[in-house]
């Protein structure tokens, strides 16, 4: 996609904290952290959301899931992590391509309610 912000970061058209990169996915840090932890994973193919995920990306979804993991370990989050999958205006996605937020090292009360 031409006019979509994480292609341009996978493709580095825009710096960013990388995290990560391997052929499939792109990892960096969130521009607007919500936690002391907390990047994003990414394929670098254009998918925009959950919603659009075929029985076709199931490895894909199995390699962002693994890598997510693999990074919380590097990145000191043995006592645990979140992982969030925001998709459709309705679950707060505000950027049109597939993404996980990893957080952790947040306090005990999190998350909220």
């Amino acid at each position: 996609m031409d006019n979509c912000i994480f292609c341009k970061l996978a493709s580095k058209e825009i710096p960013t904290n990388v995290v990560y990169e391997d052929d499939t996915v792109f990892s960096f840090l969130d521009a607007d952290p919500q936690a002391p932890v907390h990047f994003l994973v990414i394929p670098k193919k254009h998918v925009s959301c959950l919603d659009e995920c075929t029985e076709e990306d199931q490895e894909l979804l199995g390699h962002m899931l693994l890598t997510a993991k693999k990074l919380a370990a590097e990145q000191g989050l043995e006592n645990g992590y979140r992982i969030v999958i925001n998709t459709g205006d309705d679950g707060g996605q505000t950027v049109k391509h597939l993404h996980m937020h990893v957080m952790g090292k947040r306090s005990m009360n999190w998350p909220p309610g």
